[in-house]
């Protein structure tokens, strides 16, 4: 099978969007079929990174005004001259927004199926960042999604969203985990040591340093006695966050092992933004054995049993996160039964099997395709 996916991130960029369509062409590799990748040129700042598992076609982007990590990619022909010359049988449409409606569009006039996976939570970050134009978001949303032939959410919470807000043929597809590189035996003592001299109880957070993550939440947390908060990653809201997180260690953003290394070595991961259609992290921490607090809301409703792996809080309070966060911290038998369920909860979620599922996802599609072909 030949795969074109048009991503509106890829690799060196670090955010969800890149993570997954980097998976994906990895497990269609793997797999013998034939992926390319369509995504925005990046900075050159940022650096090379890992050999890609596939070729790329960069597009010239731009970055986003007052969020220079985020790239948005200007129109250009390569799209769809990559679709064309890679004679894809299908194109994997990775978080459509800017470069995806350009996929979308090419892929309709060259009468190549399409499946749009639905990975960020714009609606929301419009809120966030303009206090409107949420309806507008869902417009944009929709008119891709529904030209699609499948879109693909992430959790049962983004699935509902879609259908309440028009789009049509939705399913449910997941994202693994590396449960090799995540696990409880990277836990470090060292670098506890490190991160807390005095024997603090370490609650960490991982993820973009952005408004739409309200890391803000976690000040409370700072006031309990014995505990250490770490911050992992990077963003615009880091020189206001180093402020507000009194007593907080910023490790900046970290990767690969290192990463891994830092999720095992936490006592309880706390999670604060609301906007999340799935919560990668989230997944990350429960296979690297870490008790999970996170807010009641998109993906993390799928992912922690509240209660056996974790607790869910409702979101953007504050108060609740630290008395979470502060409950586990006097029960260390009630952190070690979540680290352990939480687990043995994400040991079958590996990339292969979620992989394997997406695969099974595409067949259908073309037979779909072929079918009303033969009608």
């Amino acid at each position: 099978m030949r795969v074109v996916i048009v991503t509106e991130s890829f690799p060196p960029d670090v955010n969800g969007v890149a993570h997954c369509a980097l998976q994906t062409a990895r497990h269609l590799v793997d797999r013998g079929h034939a992926p390319l990748v369509v995504a925005p040129a990046t900075a050159a700042s940022t650096g090379p990174g890992a050999p890609a598992p596939c070729p790329v076609v960069r597009v010239p982007s731009l970055p986003l005004p007052g969020y220079p990590q985020v790239r948005v990619a200007l129109p250009s022909r390569r799209v769809a001259t990559a679709l064309a010359e890679h004679r894809a049988d299908l194109v994997h449409l990775a978080g459509p927004f800017v470069l995806g409606v350009r996929g979308m569009a090419a892929a309709t006039r060259l009468g190549i199926p399409a499946v749009a996976v639905y990975q960020t939570d714009l609606a929301g970050y419009a809120r966030t960042y303009m206090g409107a134009g949420e309806a507008a978001a869902w417009r944009r949303i929709r008119s891709v999604h529904a030209a699609a032939d499948l879109t693909l959410a992430p959790s049962s919470a983004a699935l509902h969203d879609l259908e309440a807000h028009g789009v049509p043929r939705v399913r449910l597809w997941g994202r693994g985990v590396d449960t090799v590189r995540f696990r409880p035996e990277h836990r470090d003592e060292a670098l506890r040591r490190e991160l807390a001299p005095n024997g603090e109880l370490i609650v960490g957070y991982v993820g973009r340093l952005a408004p739409e993550k309200q890391v803000e939440l976690l000040a409370g947390v700072c006031g309990l006695d014995g505990v250490r908060v770490v911050v992992v990653g990077d963003g615009p809201s880091r020189p206001q966050l180093t402020e507000s997180l009194p007593g907080a260690v910023f490790l900046g953003r970290r990767t690969g092992d290192e990463l891994a290394r830092i999720f095992a070595s936490l006592d309880v991961f706390v999670h604060t933004g609301p906007f999340e259609t799935f919560c990668q992290t989230v997944q990350e921490a429960m296979a690297s054995g870490v008790p999970v607090v996170a807010p009641a809301a998109g993906g993390p409703l799928d992912l922690v049993a509240h209660g056996r792996t974790g607790l869910l809080v409702p979101p953007r309070d504050a108060a609740a996160v630290r008395d979470a966060v502060g409950a586990l911290a006097a029960d260390p038998s009630r952190r070690a039964a979540f680290a352990a369920a939480g687990r043995s909860a994400v040991e079958g979620r590996t990339w292969a099997a979620v992989g394997d599922q997406l695969l099974d996802h595409y067949e259908d599609v073309l037979a779909a395709r072929r079918t009303a072909v033969a009608a």
